[in-house]
């Protein structure tokens, strides 16, 4: 059998239902060929020694913004930064970018624009808004991983969110072909900002989101789970673990619904967050110590399906922060986290967030396999390729020291606009290099802090457009 490529390592982790041990991969044509349990070092392309090695993560929630705001998000840097964490594969959300992903020309338009910037492997979202419920079917068969709606305000004008009369024309024309509806679960429960209350103070902002939002949001998407039955349902960034038994309830029942949650949830807590630090902000929001524990034992019993990113980046000005020297709109008070844009950039730098904290909890390795790779490659539909390592699977690896302690520095991340909440950051896991259908595409040993900001990556862009229609029947 002709090979491309040989990786080996002391420490591989083929699966999550496999134990970690010596192994030796054989790539061909990007593809897994074959698998020897054995550190084979001689001859070997990669040899990663007493790094561990498993397969790339793939974060199904990113908003690249491209095209259209690319001022926030491209593809270029989003994949570079996506490579440098050992994530392999990223599913873009339908919104923030112009056009919106919601029409069969604004899809082609997406996977024009990213033509040459893909350094992982990219795919996306389409979006439900109203009026479009005839376009969901062709933008499946063009390649659509699934669709993304919105049951409040999305904060973006392009993507207006749906009521419950167009949430059910959508979702039967979905079931015509079993295609997955992701929903941003909040809905308005008459909650308000308190105007005698300091904006730059979190609390305020927290405060104007309560979990009954969610609740309400969520208790709607139960009941259009149950009523349509062979629509799959998916609540993407679950924050309110007073949601947590409905979700337990309807999982229960049989009912076809997923749900994600995301590293700043299981990572940050409400009590930690600065004044005027609006890199904190997101929608749902970031809640207390109490709400952060109940979500993590439903990450470790599977009530909650996998984690993700949600990398939701915008330009400091938008932000308000503190940091612009006052250059943010006329009027606007900085540090105003009522005001700002609500999103956290934190693409590429999961993996380790998630393991620190994590493993404090009784995370394993294989946990993190299933919730950063198995179940996010299932969830966007490419689990036939992505995800495990097995043959006939893509060559999609991550070499990485989980030990090894890991510094975040935001001025050496390499999304384009570099507010953070995870800065001076100190983890456990270091990723050393990422390999993409058998070709490296990061390695930390090639990084020269006196050369560009491209420094380590693969002068090459290795990444390809996924770009089949997706299965659900899988």
């Amino acid at each position: 059998m002709s090979q491309d490529a040989i990786f080996t390592s002391k420490r591989v982790l083929l699966s999550s239902a496999s134990e970690v041990g010596p192994a030796t991969i054989y790539v061909s044509q990007g593809k897994v060929a074959r698998i020897e349990p054995e550190y084979l070092p001689a001859g070997a392309t990669i040899d990663a020694g007493s790094k561990l090695l498993m397969a790339g993560v793939v974060d199904s929630h990113v908003h690249i913004n491209q095209p259209g705001r690319t001022q926030w998000e491209g593809v270029v840097t989003a994949s570079h930064a996506a490579a440098s964490g050992g994530v392999t594969t990223i599913i873009d959300m339908p919104l923030n970018c112009i056009p919106s992903t919601v029409t069969v020309p604004a899809y082609e338009q997406k996977r024009t624009s990213f033509a040459g910037g893909m350094w992982v492997d990219v795919g996306t979202w389409g979006g439900v808004v109203p009026g479009n419920a005839s376009s969901l079917v062709p933008m499946l068969a063009e390649g659509a991983r699934g669709f993304k709606c919105f049951l409040c305000d999305s904060g973006v004008d392009e993507f207006p969110p749906v009521n419950e009369e167009q949430l059910r024309l959508a979702m039967a024309e979905l079931q015509r072909e079993q295609g997955m509806l992701m929903f941003h679960a909040e809905m308005e429960t008459g909650a308000t900002v308190n105007a005698a209350e300091d904006p730059t103070d979190y609390a305020t902002f927290l405060n104007s989101r309560p979990p009954a939002m969610e609740v309400k949001a969520i208790d709607l998407v139960v009941k259009v789970c149950r009523e349509f039955g062979t629509v799959p349902c998916h609540i993407v960034h679950l924050s309110a673990a007073d949601a947590l038994p409905a979700i337990r309830a309807a999982k229960a029942e049989g009912l076809p619904l997923t749900v994600e949650t995301c590293f700043h949830y299981l990572t940050i807590t409400a009590e930690e967050v600065p004044t005027c630090s609006t890199e904190y902000k997101c929608c749902p929001p970031i809640r207390g110590q109490s709400n952060r524990d109940l979500l993590w034992e439903a990450v470790l019993d599977g009530t909650i399906d996998f984690v993700v990113s949600d990398h939701s980046p915008c330009t400091p000005d938008l932000k308000l922060h503190p940091c612009c020297g006052g250059k943010i709109a006329h009027g606007a008070t900085e540090g105003d986290f009522v005001s700002a844009w609500g999103g956290i950039a934190s693409v590429g730098i999961g993996l380790p967030l998630l393991w620190t904290e994590g493993k404090r909890r009784g995370l394993g390795l294989q946990d993190v396999a299933r919730l950063v790779c198995e179940r996010t490659a299932k969830h966007a539909g490419l689990s036939d390729r992505k995800g495990r390592i097995a043959i006939g699977l893509d060559a999609d690896f991550v070499v990485w020291d989980p030990e090894e302690n890991n510094r975040i520095d935001a001025e050496k991340l390499h999304f384009r606009n570099k507010l953070t909440p995870y800065h001076e950051r100190t983890c456990q896991g270091l990723i050393h290099r990422t390999i993409v259908r058998g070709t490296a595409v990061y390695d930390i040993s090639q990084i020269n802090d006196n050369d560009t900001w491209e420094s380590g990556f693969s002068r090459v862009a290795h990444g390809q457009w996924l770009d089949s229609a997706i299965s659900r029947r899988d």
